[in-house]
Protein backbone atom coordinates (compact mmCIF):
# COMPACT_ATOMS: atom_id res chain seq x y z
CA UNK A 1 0.00 0.00 0.00
CA UNK A 2 1.65 3.22 -1.10
CA UNK A 3 1.49 5.50 1.97
CA UNK A 4 0.79 9.86 1.16
CA UNK A 5 3.71 12.19 2.47
CA UNK A 6 1.16 14.03 4.18
CA UNK A 7 3.84 15.31 7.05
CA UNK A 8 5.77 16.51 4.02
CA UNK A 9 2.90 18.32 1.98
CA UNK A 10 0.69 19.27 4.56
CA UNK A 11 4.01 20.65 6.91
CA UNK A 12 5.13 22.45 3.57
CA UNK A 13 2.06 23.99 2.91
CA UNK A 14 1.32 24.67 6.50
CA UNK A 15 5.00 26.37 6.67
CA UNK A 16 3.81 28.70 3.18
CA UNK A 17 0.82 29.65 5.26
CA UNK A 18 2.06 30.93 8.07
CA UNK A 19 4.73 33.05 6.27
CA UNK A 20 1.94 34.52 4.18
CA UNK A 21 0.00 35.12 6.83
CA UNK A 22 2.58 36.78 9.27
CA UNK A 23 4.68 38.55 6.50
CA UNK A 24 1.07 40.85 5.37
CA UNK A 25 1.64 43.69 7.40
CA UNK A 26 4.99 44.48 5.22
CA UNK A 27 3.30 42.88 2.14
CA UNK A 28 2.26 45.44 -0.93
CA UNK A 29 -1.07 44.88 -0.56
CA UNK A 30 -2.38 44.98 -4.55
CA UNK A 31 -0.70 42.80 -7.28
CA UNK A 32 0.96 44.08 -10.72
CA UNK A 33 1.46 40.71 -11.77
CA UNK A 34 0.65 41.29 -15.69
CA UNK A 35 -1.65 38.39 -16.91
CA UNK A 36 1.57 37.51 -19.14
CA UNK A 37 3.35 37.33 -15.97
CA UNK A 38 0.98 35.06 -14.30
CA UNK A 39 0.50 32.57 -17.63
CA UNK A 40 4.11 32.15 -17.99
CA UNK A 41 4.76 31.32 -13.99
CA UNK A 42 2.17 28.58 -14.01
CA UNK A 43 1.19 27.38 -17.34
CA UNK A 44 3.72 25.44 -19.47
CA UNK A 45 3.02 21.64 -21.06
CA UNK A 46 1.17 18.88 -18.96
CA UNK A 47 3.44 17.64 -16.68
CA UNK A 48 4.45 13.97 -18.63
CA UNK A 49 5.26 12.46 -15.29
CA UNK A 50 4.79 12.79 -11.39
CA UNK A 51 6.00 15.44 -9.17
CA UNK A 52 6.32 15.09 -4.99
CA UNK A 53 3.75 17.04 -3.94
CA UNK A 54 5.62 18.74 -1.56
CA UNK A 55 7.17 20.28 -4.93
CA UNK A 56 4.16 20.66 -6.11
CA UNK A 57 3.31 23.14 -3.20
CA UNK A 58 6.59 24.88 -3.48
CA UNK A 59 6.33 25.43 -6.35
CA UNK A 60 3.15 26.76 -7.12
CA UNK A 61 3.07 28.99 -3.78
CA UNK A 62 6.36 30.65 -5.71
CA UNK A 63 4.57 30.70 -9.01
CA UNK A 64 0.96 32.13 -7.64
CA UNK A 65 2.79 34.71 -5.22
CA UNK A 66 3.24 37.97 -7.63
CA UNK A 67 -0.43 37.45 -8.51
CA UNK A 68 -1.80 36.95 -5.01
CA UNK A 69 -3.74 39.93 -3.47
CA UNK A 70 -3.21 40.62 0.14
CA UNK A 71 -6.69 40.59 0.97
CA UNK A 72 -6.59 39.29 3.92
CA UNK A 73 -4.47 42.26 5.32
CA UNK A 74 -5.96 45.17 7.58
CA UNK A 75 -5.33 47.28 4.62
CA UNK A 76 -7.19 45.81 2.40
CA UNK A 77 -10.45 48.07 1.99
CA UNK A 78 -11.17 47.27 -1.46
CA UNK A 79 -15.08 46.01 -2.41
CA UNK A 80 -16.28 44.95 0.85
CA UNK A 81 -13.94 41.61 1.56
CA UNK A 82 -13.80 40.58 5.37
CA UNK A 83 -10.53 38.52 5.96
CA UNK A 84 -10.60 35.04 7.73
CA UNK A 85 -10.23 34.86 11.38
CA UNK A 86 -7.93 32.25 12.69
CA UNK A 87 -10.66 29.92 14.25
CA UNK A 88 -12.38 30.17 10.59
CA UNK A 89 -9.48 29.78 8.94
CA UNK A 90 -8.11 26.83 10.83
CA UNK A 91 -12.08 24.98 10.34
CA UNK A 92 -11.55 25.51 6.92
CA UNK A 93 -8.15 23.96 6.60
CA UNK A 94 -10.16 20.67 8.60
CA UNK A 95 -13.67 20.90 6.58
CA UNK A 96 -10.99 20.41 3.29
CA UNK A 97 -9.15 17.74 4.85
CA UNK A 98 -12.14 16.08 5.93
CA UNK A 99 -13.64 16.49 2.64
CA UNK A 100 -17.24 15.90 3.65
CA UNK A 101 -20.13 16.09 1.08
CA UNK A 102 -22.68 18.61 2.61
CA UNK A 103 -25.33 17.42 0.22
CA UNK A 104 -27.23 14.76 2.32
CA UNK A 105 -27.65 13.94 6.50
CA UNK A 106 -26.42 10.41 5.29
CA UNK A 107 -23.06 11.61 4.12
CA UNK A 108 -21.95 13.95 7.09
CA UNK A 109 -23.99 13.59 10.12
CA UNK A 110 -21.40 16.14 11.60
CA UNK A 111 -21.91 18.65 8.57
CA UNK A 112 -25.82 18.35 8.65
CA UNK A 113 -25.74 19.16 12.31
CA UNK A 114 -23.24 22.14 12.27
CA UNK A 115 -25.14 24.11 9.45
CA UNK A 116 -28.41 23.06 11.91
CA UNK A 117 -26.45 24.46 15.30
CA UNK A 118 -24.63 27.32 13.34
CA UNK A 119 -27.42 28.61 11.30
CA UNK A 120 -30.03 28.94 15.03
CA UNK A 121 -27.40 30.86 16.58
CA UNK A 122 -27.09 32.94 13.32
CA UNK A 123 -30.72 33.27 13.39
CA UNK A 124 -30.57 34.70 17.70
CA UNK A 125 -27.91 36.88 16.63
CA UNK A 126 -29.47 38.89 13.59
CA UNK A 127 -33.11 38.75 15.21
CA UNK A 128 -34.47 36.84 12.58
CA UNK A 129 -37.71 34.14 12.88
CA UNK A 130 -36.29 31.57 15.15
CA UNK A 131 -38.36 29.71 13.03
CA UNK A 132 -36.57 30.67 9.46
CA UNK A 133 -35.05 28.03 7.26
CA UNK A 134 -31.13 28.15 6.69
CA UNK A 135 -29.71 27.60 3.70
CA UNK A 136 -25.47 27.86 3.30
CA UNK A 137 -24.59 28.84 -0.10
CA UNK A 138 -21.52 30.16 -2.10
CA UNK A 139 -21.91 34.22 -1.44
CA UNK A 140 -24.61 36.89 -1.84
CA UNK A 141 -25.47 35.95 -5.44
CA UNK A 142 -26.66 32.41 -4.86
CA UNK A 143 -28.75 33.68 -1.68
CA UNK A 144 -30.19 35.94 -3.58
CA UNK A 145 -31.05 33.62 -6.16
CA UNK A 146 -32.24 31.12 -3.47
CA UNK A 147 -34.67 33.55 -1.56
CA UNK A 148 -35.86 34.49 -4.92
CA UNK A 149 -36.87 31.01 -6.10
CA UNK A 150 -38.87 30.69 -2.57
CA UNK A 151 -40.50 33.77 -3.71
CA UNK A 152 -41.16 32.80 -7.04
CA UNK A 153 -42.74 29.51 -5.76
CA UNK A 154 -44.82 31.56 -2.95
CA UNK A 155 -46.38 34.40 -5.01
CA UNK A 156 -47.35 31.81 -8.10
CA UNK A 157 -48.41 29.76 -5.23
CA UNK A 158 -51.03 32.29 -3.86
CA UNK A 159 -51.87 32.83 -7.58
CA UNK A 160 -52.50 29.10 -7.99
CA UNK A 161 -49.66 28.12 -10.18
CA UNK A 162 -46.88 25.23 -9.30
CA UNK A 163 -43.86 26.76 -11.17
CA UNK A 164 -41.84 23.95 -9.69
CA UNK A 165 -44.25 21.52 -11.80
CA UNK A 166 -45.25 23.72 -14.75
CA UNK A 167 -42.67 26.04 -14.96
CA UNK A 168 -43.07 29.91 -16.30
CA UNK A 169 -44.64 29.26 -19.96
CA UNK A 170 -47.99 30.64 -18.84
CA UNK A 171 -47.98 31.70 -15.07
CA UNK A 172 -49.30 34.59 -14.22
CA UNK A 173 -46.62 37.50 -14.67
CA UNK A 174 -44.20 38.43 -11.71
CA UNK A 175 -43.44 42.10 -10.66
CA UNK A 176 -40.09 42.84 -8.78
CA UNK A 177 -40.12 46.41 -6.85
CA UNK A 178 -36.75 47.19 -6.27
CA UNK A 179 -34.55 50.06 -5.78
CA UNK A 180 -33.15 52.41 -8.34
CA UNK A 181 -30.15 51.58 -6.09
CA UNK A 182 -30.18 47.76 -5.71
CA UNK A 183 -27.21 45.27 -6.19
CA UNK A 184 -26.83 43.63 -9.49
CA UNK A 185 -26.82 40.06 -8.27
CA UNK A 186 -31.01 40.96 -7.63
CA UNK A 187 -31.07 41.68 -11.49
CA UNK A 188 -29.05 38.43 -12.00
CA UNK A 189 -30.76 36.28 -10.07
CA UNK A 190 -34.32 37.03 -11.55
CA UNK A 191 -32.26 36.28 -14.75
CA UNK A 192 -30.86 32.82 -13.91
CA UNK A 193 -34.63 32.33 -12.65
CA UNK A 194 -36.52 32.70 -15.52
CA UNK A 195 -38.38 36.08 -14.58
CA UNK A 196 -36.33 38.57 -16.39
CA UNK A 197 -35.03 42.03 -15.66
CA UNK A 198 -37.89 43.64 -17.63
CA UNK A 199 -40.23 42.49 -14.53
CA UNK A 200 -38.67 44.92 -12.38
CA UNK A 201 -40.00 48.45 -11.42
CA UNK A 202 -37.82 50.98 -9.82
CA UNK A 203 -38.38 52.95 -6.78
CA UNK A 204 -36.83 56.38 -6.61
CA UNK A 205 -33.80 56.63 -3.85
CA UNK A 206 -32.73 59.20 -1.72
CA UNK A 207 -29.49 60.95 -1.63
CA UNK A 208 -27.54 58.01 -0.04
CA UNK A 209 -29.25 55.37 -2.07
CA UNK A 210 -31.86 54.35 0.37
CA UNK A 211 -35.56 53.29 -1.20
CA UNK A 212 -38.14 55.96 -1.13
CA UNK A 213 -40.77 54.26 0.73
CA UNK A 214 -42.98 57.31 0.03
CA UNK A 215 -42.38 55.94 -3.58
CA UNK A 216 -42.69 52.39 -3.40
CA UNK A 217 -46.38 50.85 -5.17
CA UNK A 218 -47.78 47.57 -4.87
CA UNK A 219 -50.74 46.35 -6.77
CA UNK A 220 -52.42 43.86 -4.71
CA UNK A 221 -53.64 40.99 -6.38
CA UNK A 222 -50.69 40.59 -8.57
CA UNK A 223 -47.84 38.28 -7.72
CA UNK A 224 -45.03 40.63 -6.41
CA UNK A 225 -41.62 40.44 -4.90
CA UNK A 226 -40.03 43.86 -2.96
CA UNK A 227 -36.33 43.55 -3.06
CA UNK A 228 -35.37 46.02 -0.32
CA UNK A 229 -31.48 46.68 1.17
CA UNK A 230 -29.58 46.47 4.12
CA UNK A 231 -26.48 48.31 3.29
CA UNK A 232 -25.71 50.23 -0.07
CA UNK A 233 -23.16 48.69 -1.49
CA UNK A 234 -21.59 51.98 -1.78
CA UNK A 235 -22.95 54.11 0.65
CA UNK A 236 -23.81 51.74 3.03
CA UNK A 237 -27.05 53.23 3.63
CA UNK A 238 -29.67 51.20 4.80
CA UNK A 239 -33.66 51.30 3.06
CA UNK A 240 -36.63 52.28 5.60
CA UNK A 241 -37.34 48.69 6.06
CA UNK A 242 -40.15 49.07 8.25
CA UNK A 243 -42.29 51.31 6.38
CA UNK A 244 -41.56 49.26 3.17
CA UNK A 245 -42.44 45.86 4.58
CA UNK A 246 -45.58 47.66 6.40
CA UNK A 247 -46.85 48.86 2.24
CA UNK A 248 -45.87 45.57 1.02
CA UNK A 249 -47.50 42.98 3.19
CA UNK A 250 -50.78 45.35 3.05
CA UNK A 251 -50.97 44.29 -0.41
CA UNK A 252 -49.82 40.89 0.04
CA UNK A 253 -46.13 41.04 -1.70
CA UNK A 254 -43.19 39.21 -0.26
CA UNK A 255 -40.42 40.90 1.26
CA UNK A 256 -36.66 40.13 0.49
CA UNK A 257 -34.00 42.01 2.48
CA UNK A 258 -30.47 42.05 0.50
CA UNK A 259 -28.60 42.44 3.40
CA UNK A 260 -24.98 40.97 1.96
CA UNK A 261 -23.41 42.84 4.37
CA UNK A 262 -25.63 45.58 6.46
CA UNK A 263 -27.84 42.64 7.89
CA UNK A 264 -24.39 42.11 10.22
CA UNK A 265 -24.97 45.52 11.93
CA UNK A 266 -28.00 43.68 13.72
CA UNK A 267 -25.91 42.15 15.99
CA UNK A 268 -24.69 45.67 17.19
CA UNK A 269 -27.21 46.97 20.02
CA UNK A 270 -26.01 50.23 18.67
CA UNK A 271 -26.85 49.84 14.77
CA UNK A 272 -29.86 47.50 14.93
CA UNK A 273 -32.33 50.37 15.16
CA UNK A 274 -31.08 50.99 11.12
CA UNK A 275 -32.27 48.15 10.56
CA UNK A 276 -36.05 48.17 12.73
CA UNK A 277 -38.26 45.83 11.17
CA UNK A 278 -36.37 43.71 9.49
CA UNK A 279 -37.14 41.02 11.10
CA UNK A 280 -40.37 41.31 9.30
CA UNK A 281 -39.35 40.76 5.79
CA UNK A 282 -40.20 36.99 4.22
CA UNK A 283 -36.60 36.08 2.99
CA UNK A 284 -32.93 37.23 3.61
CA UNK A 285 -29.45 36.79 2.44
CA UNK A 286 -25.60 37.76 3.53
CA UNK A 287 -22.28 37.12 3.00
CA UNK A 288 -20.53 35.25 5.97
CA UNK A 289 -17.15 35.90 3.97
CA UNK A 290 -18.14 39.66 4.69
CA UNK A 291 -18.45 40.66 8.27
CA UNK A 292 -18.15 37.56 9.57
CA UNK A 293 -14.86 36.93 8.29
CA UNK A 294 -15.33 33.38 6.98
CA UNK A 295 -13.08 31.94 3.96
CA UNK A 296 -14.42 31.95 0.60
CA UNK A 297 -17.17 30.83 -0.41
CA UNK A 298 -19.67 31.37 1.98
CA UNK A 299 -23.33 32.96 1.85
CA UNK A 300 -26.23 32.61 3.35
CA UNK A 301 -30.00 32.87 2.85
CA UNK A 302 -32.67 32.87 5.66
CA UNK A 303 -36.40 32.41 4.99
CA UNK A 304 -39.46 32.47 7.26
CA UNK A 305 -41.55 30.27 4.63
CA UNK A 306 -39.51 27.10 5.28
CA UNK A 307 -42.20 24.86 2.88
CA UNK A 308 -41.63 27.58 0.29
CA UNK A 309 -37.74 27.07 0.57
CA UNK A 310 -37.74 23.25 0.55
CA UNK A 311 -40.35 23.65 -2.15
CA UNK A 312 -37.95 25.66 -4.58
CA UNK A 313 -34.83 23.95 -3.40
CA UNK A 314 -35.51 20.30 -2.03
CA UNK A 315 -34.88 17.14 -4.54
CA UNK A 316 -35.73 13.33 -4.24
CA UNK A 317 -34.19 10.36 -5.97
CA UNK A 318 -34.31 6.87 -5.39
CA UNK A 319 -30.16 6.22 -5.16
CA UNK A 320 -30.44 8.97 -2.51
CA UNK A 321 -30.46 8.21 1.46
CA UNK A 322 -32.68 10.93 2.17
CA UNK A 323 -33.68 11.42 6.01
CA UNK A 324 -36.58 10.46 7.76
CA UNK A 325 -35.84 10.82 11.52
CA UNK A 326 -36.03 14.22 12.15
CA UNK A 327 -32.61 14.87 10.41
CA UNK A 328 -31.57 17.96 7.98
CA UNK A 329 -30.69 17.54 4.10
CA UNK A 330 -28.55 20.17 3.59
CA UNK A 331 -29.53 20.15 -0.32
CA UNK A 332 -33.08 20.65 0.62
CA UNK A 333 -31.88 24.34 1.65
CA UNK A 334 -29.52 25.09 -1.27
CA UNK A 335 -29.27 25.07 -5.03
CA UNK A 336 -26.07 22.28 -4.99
CA UNK A 337 -26.20 18.96 -4.65
CA UNK A 338 -22.63 17.68 -3.89
CA UNK A 339 -21.03 20.71 -2.03
CA UNK A 340 -18.54 21.52 0.63
CA UNK A 341 -19.60 21.71 4.38
CA UNK A 342 -19.29 25.33 4.57
CA UNK A 343 -20.77 25.30 8.00
CA UNK A 344 -17.61 24.42 10.11
CA UNK A 345 -15.63 27.31 9.74
CA UNK A 346 -18.97 29.85 10.03
CA UNK A 347 -19.70 27.63 13.51
CA UNK A 348 -16.00 28.09 14.32
CA UNK A 349 -16.11 32.17 13.53
CA UNK A 350 -19.12 32.13 15.61
CA UNK A 351 -18.15 29.78 19.11
CA UNK A 352 -15.00 31.94 19.11
CA UNK A 353 -16.27 35.60 18.77
CA UNK A 354 -19.07 34.84 20.35
CA UNK A 355 -22.45 37.78 20.53
CA UNK A 356 -19.81 40.90 21.97
CA UNK A 357 -17.15 39.73 19.69
CA UNK A 358 -19.11 39.71 16.83
CA UNK A 359 -20.91 43.21 17.54
CA UNK A 360 -17.49 44.82 18.47
CA UNK A 361 -15.96 43.81 15.29
CA UNK A 362 -18.77 45.42 13.59
CA UNK A 363 -19.06 48.45 15.05
CA UNK A 364 -14.75 48.70 15.51
CA UNK A 365 -15.34 48.75 11.49
CA UNK A 366 -17.81 51.23 11.72
CA UNK A 367 -15.90 53.29 13.73
CA UNK A 368 -12.63 52.90 11.66
CA UNK A 369 -14.89 53.71 8.88
CA UNK A 370 -16.20 57.31 10.56
CA UNK A 371 -12.03 57.95 11.25
CA UNK A 372 -11.25 57.67 7.43
CA UNK A 373 -13.80 59.97 7.02
CA UNK A 374 -12.92 62.85 9.12
CA UNK A 375 -9.42 62.70 8.35
CA UNK A 376 -10.08 62.47 4.49
CA UNK A 377 -12.67 64.88 4.36
CA UNK A 378 -10.32 67.51 6.51
CA UNK A 379 -8.10 67.56 4.27
CA UNK A 380 -7.32 70.27 1.09
CA UNK A 381 -9.85 68.96 -2.23
CA UNK A 382 -11.02 65.72 -0.39
CA UNK A 383 -14.49 65.35 -0.23
CA UNK A 384 -16.58 62.63 1.30
CA UNK A 385 -19.71 62.04 -0.72
CA UNK A 386 -22.06 59.59 1.75
CA UNK A 387 -22.88 59.64 5.28
CA UNK A 388 -20.78 57.54 7.04
CA UNK A 389 -23.35 54.92 8.78
CA UNK A 390 -21.80 51.74 8.38
CA UNK A 391 -18.27 50.85 7.22
CA UNK A 392 -18.47 52.29 3.13
CA UNK A 393 -17.04 55.38 2.67
CA UNK A 394 -17.14 57.02 -0.62
CA UNK A 395 -14.07 59.63 -1.61
CA UNK A 396 -13.97 62.01 -4.18
CA UNK A 397 -10.56 64.26 -5.25
CA UNK A 398 -11.20 67.68 -6.40
CA UNK A 399 -10.86 67.63 -10.36
CA UNK A 400 -12.35 66.24 -12.91
CA UNK A 401 -13.20 62.16 -12.74
CA UNK A 402 -9.60 61.31 -14.24
CA UNK A 403 -8.16 62.81 -10.68
CA UNK A 404 -9.81 60.92 -8.61
CA UNK A 405 -9.17 57.63 -11.36
CA UNK A 406 -5.78 58.53 -10.95
CA UNK A 407 -5.31 58.83 -7.46
CA UNK A 408 -6.77 55.43 -7.31
CA UNK A 409 -4.12 54.19 -9.30
CA UNK A 410 -1.42 55.55 -7.50
CA UNK A 411 -2.90 54.27 -4.25
CA UNK A 412 -2.75 50.84 -5.53
CA UNK A 413 0.93 51.13 -7.10
CA UNK A 414 1.98 52.28 -3.79
CA UNK A 415 1.24 49.24 -1.85
CA UNK A 416 0.27 50.63 1.19
CA UNK A 417 -3.44 50.09 0.86
CA UNK A 418 -5.92 48.66 -1.66
CA UNK A 419 -9.28 50.68 -2.29
CA UNK A 420 -11.82 50.27 -5.19
CA UNK A 421 -13.21 52.31 -7.63
CA UNK A 422 -17.28 53.28 -8.36
CA UNK A 423 -18.72 55.86 -10.18
CA UNK A 424 -21.57 57.78 -7.70
CA UNK A 425 -24.39 59.85 -8.90
CA UNK A 426 -22.44 60.17 -12.19
CA UNK A 427 -18.84 60.98 -10.59
CA UNK A 428 -15.82 58.92 -9.92
CA UNK A 429 -15.49 58.06 -6.62
CA UNK A 430 -12.80 56.09 -4.37
CA UNK A 431 -15.01 53.34 -2.38
CA UNK A 432 -13.12 52.15 1.15
CA UNK A 433 -14.99 49.56 2.98
CA UNK A 434 -13.84 48.80 6.62
CA UNK A 435 -14.59 44.94 6.91
CA UNK A 436 -11.60 43.07 7.75
CA UNK A 437 -11.49 41.80 11.82
CA UNK A 438 -7.36 42.81 12.14
CA UNK A 439 -7.50 46.76 10.47
CA UNK A 440 -6.78 48.71 13.37
CA UNK A 441 -6.52 52.59 13.98
CA UNK A 442 -3.05 52.56 12.76
CA UNK A 443 -3.75 50.61 9.55
CA UNK A 444 -6.44 53.51 8.59
CA UNK A 445 -3.64 56.22 9.88
CA UNK A 446 -0.77 55.10 7.83
CA UNK A 447 -3.70 53.77 4.79
CA UNK A 448 -4.70 58.03 5.03
CA UNK A 449 -0.90 59.41 4.74
CA UNK A 450 -0.54 57.45 1.64
CA UNK A 451 -3.84 58.10 -0.02
CA UNK A 452 -2.85 62.14 0.88
CA UNK A 453 0.58 61.45 -0.13
CA UNK A 454 -0.42 60.49 -3.65
CA UNK A 455 -3.11 62.88 -4.08
CA UNK A 456 -0.80 65.81 -3.66
CA UNK A 457 1.65 64.01 -6.00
Amino acid sequence: MHVPDWAGTLGEAYRLALAHLTGLPDRPVGSGAGPAEMRAALGGAVPEGPTPPAEVIATLAAAADPGIVATASGRFFGFVFGGATPAALAADWLTATWDQNAGLYATSPAAAAVEEVAGGWLLDLLGLPPHASVGFVTGAQMANFTALAAARHEVLRRAGWDVERRGLAGAPPIRVVAGADRHDTIDRALRFLGIGTDAIVGVPVDDQGRMRADALSVDAGVPTIVCAQAGNVNSGAVDPLDAIIDRAHEAGAWVHVDGAFGLWASVSPALRPLLAGVERADSWATDAHKWLNVPYDSGLVFCAHPSAHRAAMSVRAVYLEHAEGGERDPLDHNPEFSRRARGFAVYAALRALGRTGMAALVERCCALARRFAAQLDAADGVTVLNDVVLNQVLVRFDGPDSRTRAVLDGVRRDGTCFMSGTTWRGRAAMRISVTNWSTDEADVDTSVRAILKVAEA
